[in-house]
């Protein structure tokens, strides 16, 4: 069974979706990888590196397209309107798609794809089961964001993060206020800790606080009822408008009290919540920074501009998209990590095992035999229940 790794034709993305280290863990599953010459070029990777693992270079993408059972991708198919029209024309059915679509986003994107009778997993579906965290994309990205998150606003700030003491003086530490402790939170906390920043967060999710706590930063707490904040998989679910007005009451004198704010609250399909307002911008001093990453969602500050840096009120605004992108390198040695283990629990004696009684393969599954099968996606669509297909089913392409 032939894996084909094609370049990214995403605008400025510079991933690849396999790095060299993980060929031979693909070729001891009974598989071979064939890879677009020049595929890892933008994320550090050349050409000459798959070879020596094992690769097969193909330099026209159509062959590589047709020649593949299963393509592995950081964006799906479609998930790029400007060029995937292309690829979508390269495809054929019965083939197997690997990647990120932004299903619960762009639900529309998984119908037009099951039409095209290709057979496709979204990576954003991993379930978060213990036995699924080394595949677990999503938070693999998250950590790249969080930390770069806190580059950016260290290189926007007009101070210093850590306390120092010199001849001329004590330079106080500059204060930080994450505000979402997930898995890009949790990151942005300890690197500001590292760079010697006096860090607070805040999540509606109060069982966080334990893990805020031992990263060394202090943990707000706010008196909202918040035992609804949380879906069964841990994320963040969304709350209604009056929770938000009076969170955002609550935490406005610690917004004007920061130095930096980074916002990550983000639910997953929906627009995210607005909790920084204008009027919290303007009480902040002249010269911090609010970096947003939820601006590809629309943002958690009503001023972002998704892809722009603005000032306003003194302050400034970073709305960056794509983050993950920007660290090319070690972001493509995690998300090939996480989609190598992926193929390694789908495929056996070199075939793809559709096993449906396995949640992870389950629950990934977007589409198949001309029809979108993940339930929740169906429900966006506002198609009725699936016939899933059946279980544990073979498939040599």
């Amino acid at each position: 069974m032939i894996i084909g790794v094609p370049a990214e034709s995403f605008p400025d993305e510079k991933r690849v979706a396999l790095v060299p280290a993980f060929i031979p863990n693909l070729a001891k599953a009974g598989l071979e990888v064939h890879m677009e010459q020049g595929a890892g070029l933008n994320a550090g990777f050349p050409d000459s590196a798959y070879v020596e693992q094992g690769a097969h270079l193909v330099a026209e993408r159509s062959q590589l397209f047709s020649s593949a059972d299963v393509l592995l991708q950081v964006h799906g198919l479609g998930f790029n309107s400007i060029t995937s029209d292309n690829d979508l024309e390269l495809v054929h059915s019965r083939q197997v798609v690997i990647g990120l679509f932004n299903p619960l986003g762009n639900p529309e994107i998984a119908e037009y794809l099951a039409g095209k009778g290709i057979t496709t997993f979204a990576l954003e579906l991993v379930p978060r089961i213990s036995r699924a965290q080394p595949m677990d994309v999503l938070s693999s990205m998250a950590t790249i964001a969080g930390y770069k998150a806190v580059m950016l606003a260290a290189g926007a700030l007009n101070k210093i993060y850590p306390m120092m003491i010199t001849a001329a003086g004590t330079i106080t530490p500059s204060r930080v206020f994450i505000v979402g402790a997930g898995v890009a939170g949790l990151q942005a906390i300890a690197t500001s800790r590292r760079l010697g920043a006096v860090v607070q967060s805040y999540d509606i999710r109060p069982a966080v606080k334990e893990q805020v706590e031992s990263l060394g930063a202090k943990f707000l707490e706010l008196k909202l009822e918040t035992e609804e904040a949380e879906t069964s998989g841990g994320y963040a679910k969304a709350m209604d408008e009056e929770f938000y007005r009076r969170q955002r009451e609550m935490m406005k004198q610690v917004v004007a009290e920061s130095d930096v704010v980074i916002t990550t609250a983000a639910v997953p399909g929906k627009k995210a919540p607005v909790l920084i307002t204008e009027e919290m911008v303007q009480g902040m001093h002249p010269g911090s920074v609010i970096v947003d990453l939820a601006a590809e969602g629309g943002g958690n500050c009503d001023l972002t501009r998704p892809g722009e840096t603005i000032e306003v009120h003194g302050v400034h605004i970073l709305g960056p998209l794509n983050l993950p992108s920007t660290i090319p390198y070690h972001a493509s040695q995690m998300y090939a990590k996480n989609v190598t283990t992926f193929l390694e629990n789908l495929v056996k004696d070199g075939e793809l095992n559709l096993n449906l009684e396995d949640p992870i393969i389950k629950d990934t599954l977007l589409t198949h035999k001309g029809e979108v099968v993940n339930p929740m996606v169906r429900e966006l669509l506002g198609l009725p229940a699936s016939s899933q297909p059946a279980s544990n089913e073979r498939s040599d392409s």
